[in-house]
């Protein structure tokens, strides 16, 4: 018997595949770390009704509030650092929504419990907060209640987020933006997997991006955008699922606005989003004011409540450049407002719509239609 015979006797297929995946292609990629696993130089830690922080045999704070003893820990980290340092808190505990937990460069925070944000409050306090900062990371957070926003991040660079969850009854998701200093991009952002709902704003808005990665956006029941691209630039995402984003309203499940994509004074195309899925709520896809330099791969929108998909004023977008399927809701339009020049370089393809319209008014410049199978549904287009 022959040595690949021989190890499939042994082991069997499976592993063998696993074995030699560089015969059949790369191997699995691993599994993210599990909240609190790994290295860590401090950690706040709940036992009882007791917080605890320590930085190695230093205890730096003891007493009932989480949001003092997460703070300590961080504050005990290595000061004038230039490398990361990591926080690990272990418990579940309350914060007010006036108050905020702020990070440092170099620090990465995971947080294994859940967040409880109560009360009110007023500007930018957000229960994870960095302002000019770098190098910021935070793996896990688990978050409820009623804050003002989840992450606030502004004139940041090199941010990580992870595997972040916001069950809300208000707020904003995650905001992430450069709006301290205009005159400095907020650069090379990643952000993996983020659930929010009951936000009463946008599950995730970006202004002032320049470098974006996303893997999934889920959002449910926000009240207003699943994922909002303000001038951002260079951004890859690869899914966003909405349901019930923005009812009633002209928020979308994914919405790019104020020259989103603009590069200079053109439009080359930066923005790359992998798959739109829209369920109820207000818009599907709306580009407007401006924007462009976007590509959509596929988008799947059911019975949205406003426009399945608006493109108003925008240039260089091409929607369902792989497949797509719109069935009931509003309209597909393509307009345009007088302050802004028209729709340009727009390409619609691949599309079924069903039970529903396509219509383009005023006429833009270099539009194209094409591969659209229209069940039960008028166009006017130019």
């Amino acid at each position: 018997m022959g040595r690949r015979a021989s190890l499939l006797a042994a082991v069997g297929a499976t592993a063998l595949l696993t074995a030699v995946g560089t015969l059949t292609g790369p191997a699995p990629k691993a599994a993210a770390a599990a909240c609190g696993e790994g290295s860590y130089q401090a950690e706040a830690v709940l036992n009882g009704s007791t917080w605890t922080a320590r930085r190695g045999a230093s205890t730096v704070y003891t007493g009932g509030d989480m949001r003092a003893a997460v703070q300590a820990a961080v504050n005990s980290l290595t000061s004038g650092r230039t490398a990361k340092e990591r926080v690990v808190v272990r418990g579940s505990g309350s914060m007010s929504a006036g108050s905020r937990i702020s990070l440092p460069s170099y620090t990465t925070l995971d947080v294994c419990g859940t967040v409880n944000v109560t009360g009110s409050g007023s500007g930018d306090q957000a229960p994870v907060y960095s302002r000019g900062t770098r190098d910021v990371e935070v793996q896990h957070l688990n978050l409820t209640g009623s804050p003002l926003y989840g992450i606030f991040m502004r004139n940041v660079q090199n941010v990580v987020l992870g595997q972040i969850d916001m069950r809300l009854s208000r707020g904003l998701g995650v905001r992430i933006d450069n709006r301290g200093d205009t005159s400095q991009w907020t650069r090379n952002v990643r952000i993996d997997n983020v659930y929010v709902s009951g936000a009463s704003s946008h599950a995730v808005e970006t202004y002032g991006v320049d470098g974006i990665t996303i893997g999934t956006v889920t959002a449910r029941n926000v009240g207003e955008s699943g994922l909002l691209l303000n001038q951002t630039i260079n951004a890859n995402v690869t899914k966003v699922d909405a349901e019930n984003a923005g009812t009633g309203t002209g928020y979308a499940a994914f919405r790019m606005a104020n020259r989103n994509g603009r590069v200079g004074s053109s439009y080359p195309t930066n923005i790359r989003v992998g798959e739109v899925i829209a369920r109820g709520g207000g818009r599907g896809v709306f580009c407007v004011s401006e924007s462009g330099g976007a590509v959509i791969d596929r988008v799947t929108l059911n019975n949205t409540g406003n426009n399945s998909v608006l493109i108003e004023n925008c240039y260089n977008v091409n929607l369902a450049a792989s497949s797509g399927s719109i069935t009931g809701g509003g309209e597909l339009r393509l307009a345009a407002r007088s302050e802004f020049p028209n729709n340009r370089d727009i390409t619609v393809q691949n599309l079924t719509v069903t039970n529903s319209a396509i219509r383009e008014s005023p006429c833009g410049e270099n539009t194209t239609f094409r591969n659209i199978t229209r069940v039960n549904s008028s166009q006017s287009i130019c």
